[in-house]
């Protein structure tokens, strides 16, 4: 039996297929995209991956968390957000197996994606506020969801100065990539360039309401926690165009795009919490989600202080230190959803 408005199993599990179709082709274009708009405008690699490409692989999660929220799960709805966050920090792991010159963190050294790690540290921190606090609300929205846009907005104040008159430099060696514009223009004019980034974003966010119904069907029909659903099998997929458009860039060698796009995504996903928060009509968001959030919230901030860890230290060759530990702590968090009682 599934939930009112619930799909049943078969079609869940057939909307999560197409959607991760979908996002298959549309992800390589959007990293060669972006890549061309950061040349083109002048933002440089790691804003044009923490605004274009983290906003644009953000919205397939954006939809499925709002979905959660809507009808009213809210383990759900918080887990998909936060989970993201980890999964596609666990992409960086990945992308270091497969930049076999270097570590990726050592190549790609950009203060901006430092800056964006921390920003997310303090991002994450609120929604541990808000369960310690969960009666207080402005109208139905804990205080500390509104707090999330407005220390968004003002990192990318941060970015942006840091961009224009940076204090500290990032020490150069034989292994790390420059964020160098391409030398041959391209022939697609700029305007080109900006509708077909919307028209991929317009079919990434499409896949957001699939996963997003796939996914509640996946919890009506298999009897599975709300929270473990939404923190690793709706998350894997409303993640992939992260992870595929860090693969295509890699491949086009632009590295701090493709680790800019991660962290922007990420950033993106914590504006989420306030979106499932506002979208969560009963009252305050955290009232009604266990203490599983405050799990995968605490283990995620684990995660993203050890990925600004390894921005700094910038071990040169390997995995490095990170590029173990992330893995590892996302797989303790799984395991620790499915053992805790309740």
């Amino acid at each position: 039996m599934t939930a009112a408005g619930t799909w049943p199993l078969v079609p869940s599990v057939i909307a999560l297929l197409a959607a991760l179709v979908a996002i298959l082709f549309a992800g390589g274009a959007l990293a060669r995209t972006a890549d061309q708009l950061a040349d083109r405008t002048g933002m440089g690699e790691a804003v044009a991956g923490a605004l274009l490409l983290g906003a644009v692989t953000s919205l397939p999660g954006i939809a499925t968390t709002i979905i959660g929220s809507v009808r009213q799960d809210a383990e759900f709805a918080l887990a998909n957000p936060i989970g993201g966050i980890a999964v596609q920090t666990v992409w960086l792991a990945i992308a270091d197996l497969l930049y076999r010159r270097s570590n990726i963190e050592h190549a790609a050294a950009s203060l901006e994606n430092v800056l964006q790690a921390i920003i997310l540290v303090a991002l994450l921190c609120l929604p541990v506020v808000a369960y310690a606090t969960p009666e207080l609300t402005v109208l139905w929205v804990h205080p500390a969801s509104l707090l999330i846009p407005v220390i968004y907005l003002y990192g990318l104040a941060l970015l942006r100065r840091l961009r224009k008159e940076p204090m500290w430099f990032a020490r150069r060696t034989a292994d790390t990539r420059q964020d160098v514009p391409a030398t041959t223009p391209s022939e697609v004019s700029l305007r080109r360039l900006w509708l077909r980034l919307a028209a991929l974003a317009a079919v990434v966010a499409a896949t957001g309401y699939l996963i997003g119904q796939g996914g509640l069907g996946v919890v009506a029909a298999s009897g599975l926690p709300s929270g473990f659903v939404g923190f690793t099998l709706t998350t894997a997929i409303t993640s992939l165009p992260e992870l595929i458009t860090l693969i295509a860039a890699i491949r086009i060698g632009a590295l701090t795009l493709g680790i800019g796009n991660i962290l922007g995504g990420n950033a993106f996903d914590a504006l989420m919490i306030f979106l499932a928060d506002a979208a969560y009509r009963p009252g305050s968001i955290y009232s009604e989600a266990n203490l599983s959030g405050l799990l995968f919230t605490g283990m995620t901030t684990l995660m993203t202080a050890t990925l600004a860890a390894g921005l700094i230290i910038r071990e040169r060759r390997g995995i490095g230190f990170e590029g173990a530990a992330i893995p590892f702590i996302y797989l303790a968090t799984v395991v620790l959803l499915l053992i805790r009682p309740g």
